[in-house]
């Protein structure tokens, strides 16, 4: 069964504990894959790269928990499928959690019949209860099966997502395979 505990353990694995701070990557200064600018949220105050080198599991734990699981109102999604809210969070931890909401609302409002199973949601990233029905009515109409393609699509659009970074920032071009790798691969069972 996925708790959000396994989730968050998935995503320390495949992001390390080792401290980085490579001048390419956007992120900065990171260590378990929280950024300096994330912890800072987190802490609710300005921290130095000595802070995030120093970052412990433990706050890591609850940075992903506070920050990419309840905050963005994926705890709505896991009523319904921790799955789709563990693909969520994981591509949150990435992309930003509004964008992969906003990606499970585009796929939600193009599998809703026309809105008759569903009324069309505003894809503005916002993890509320209108998303969370949606998904809930979806999963009511198409089951396991529409699970798994629901995971599919958003694996899909991670992954055109990171294809199109890399082609509009070359220094991103060296992180593309590993992106694919721990996100999207890893995701599609393809190890």
């Amino acid at each position: 069964m996925v708790t959000v505990d396994g989730i968050i353990d998935d995503i320390l694995r495949a992001e390390g504990e080792a401290y980085t701070d490579d001048p390419a990557d956007s992120g900065g200064p990171t260590k378990w894959g929280v950024t300096q600018k994330a912890l800072a949220a987190h802490r609710g105050r300005p921290v130095t790269p000595a802070e995030v080198a120093a970052l412990t599991r433990a706050e890591a734990v609850e940075v992903y928990r506070q920050r990419y699981y309840h905050g963005p109102g994926l705890h709505r999604l896991g009523q319904h499928s921790m799955r789709i809210a563990a693909e969520v969070m994981d591509s949150g931890v990435n992309v930003g959690p509004a964008r992969a909401v906003g990606w499970l609302q585009r796929v939600l409002n193009g599998m809703n019949n026309g809105g008759t199973w569903y009324p069309d949601m505003a894809e503005d990233g916002q993890c509320g209860p209108m998303t969370a029905a949606s998904l809930a009515a979806y999963l009511q109409r198409r089951g396991a099966d529409g699970e798994t393609v629901l995971h599919a699509a958003l694996n899909c659009l991670q992954g055109a997502y990171y294809v199109d970074l890399a082609a509009r920032r070359e220094k991103d071009e060296r992180f593309l395979f590993g992106w694919l790798h721990h996100r999207v691969a890893a995701q599609m069972g393809g190890h």
